[in-house]
């Protein structure tokens, strides 16, 4: 039997965490200040998505599981590793979706719980499955589905009252994935043309990567300024989205001008994440600086 620690392996707990913070902020924005959401709430919603998330994940490994075997990067995993069986792997994240979405239908709301099934299904079907081996546009397609736990985080509390702010949330979310994964896509071309999957340096090389790279992150500081221009936030997430946005642009620009240093790459895709992460903090904060200012 596998143990523990090699199930939870499959579950991407790193990319979980990040998802639950953006689904945890889209629940306390969908309150107004100085108000807070329903703590058991909050925490009944967060397992229910939380477990979803990890059973895309493990769908995800299962899928994936021959690419990973010949990648430097996955071929640790717990099933390259022979860990856990398919059979297993199968099994438990049925088993993780199934209480997931058990929770959200029971205890939180109908819409939550369609709204999580999709993204699963998009995440472990559409994308995992079709998008990845079919298109090299594949993670700006599938993106949508990695961009909605902010809106399941939204309908969880307020159901579909004033949804357009939390649209908002997976704009920046949807943005944010391209320039985040194709850094990552960069530092790893050789590893994605060995096992023939088509990301975007692989099929239009890393010049034309570079230059998206740039696009995509111009783009995301425009899009982080809509919750500002929308009312939605204020002064001290627009000093936020700014700051944090032009250093992803001096990372992006960095990348275009040295095409010889892949390291450069990969630290962009560390501080992306890290960039998304102090993003949403921000996000929380602006909402009730009234009241930690006393």
């Amino acid at each position: 039997m596998p143990s523990l620690n090699d199930l939870l392996g499959l579950c991407k707990l790193k990319v979980v965490a990040l998802i639950l913070l953006t689904a945890v902020v889209g629940m306390f924005l969908a309150v107004p200040a100085p108000y807070f959401p329903d703590l058991i709430l909050v925490v009944l919603a967060s397992l229910g998505i939380g477990l979803a998330s990890a059973s895309a994940a493990v769908f995800n490994h299962i899928v994936d599981e021959q690419i990973d075997i010949e990648m430097s990067r996955t071929n640790q995993r717990p099933l390259p590793q022979g860990k856990v069986s398919r059979n297993q792997a199968l099994v438990w994240g049925v088993f993780l979706g199934v209480i997931g979405l058990g929770i959200l239908q029971l205890f939180v709301n109908t819409i939550t719980m369609i709204l999580t099934f999709i993204s699963l299904i998009g995440y472990a079907v559409i994308y995992t499955m079709y998008l990845k081996r079919a298109t090299p546009q594949n993670i700006v397609i599938g993106g949508a589905a990695g961009a909605a736990p902010p809106i399941l985080g939204w309908t969880s509390i307020a159901g579909t009252q004033n949804i357009e702010y939390a649209l908002l949330l997976f704009l920046i979310v949807f943005v944010w994935t391209p320039p985040h994964f194709w850094a990552l896509a960069i530092f790893r071309v050789e590893e994605y043309r060995k096992v023939d999957v088509p990301m975007l340096p692989v099929t239009h090389g890393l010049a034309y990567t570079r230059v998206q790279i740039l696009f995509y992150t111009i783009l995301l500081i425009l899009v982080t300024l809509l919750p500002y221009l929308s009312g939605m936030s204020g002064l001290i997430y627009l000093a936020s989205a700014l700051i944090l946005g032009f250093i992803f642009l001096a990372y992006a620009i960095r990348i275009y001008k040295n095409p010889g240093d892949n390291r450069i790459a990969w630290r962009t895709f560390m501080f992306s994440v890290n960039y998304l992460m102090l993003l949403f903090v921000a996000l929380l904060i602006d909402h009730y600086w009234l009241i930690t200012l006393g």
